[in-house]
């Protein structure tokens, strides 16, 4: 399970969901914008006060420049296969 909290204005969580969608994986959009969620309680929930944040299989694995470094490592692969 991939939830990406982003905003509608975000270059990165784009070209996240575009890297994840080319790969044929699913995942939940959750816009912190549309649901007012604060960064603060972004930080809570993720980690991280920036967007998006990444979490898969509810671990958070941090924003686009993360999810490309676990692609190109094949990491990405793993935990989605744990």
């Amino acid at each position: 399970m991939i939830k990406i909290y982003s905003t509608s204005w975000c270059p990165s969580c784009n070209a996240a969901k575009q890297l994840l969608t080319s790969k044929g994986m699913e995942y939940e959009e959750i816009n912190i914008e549309e649901i007012d969620m604060s960064r603060e309680q972004l930080a809570e929930l993720t980690g991280g006060m920036s967007v998006p944040q990444i979490v898969i299989n509810d671990t958070s694995i941090g924003g686009f420049d993360n999810l490309m470094m676990m692609n190109q490592s094949g990491k990405l692969e793993e935990l989605l296969n744990a």
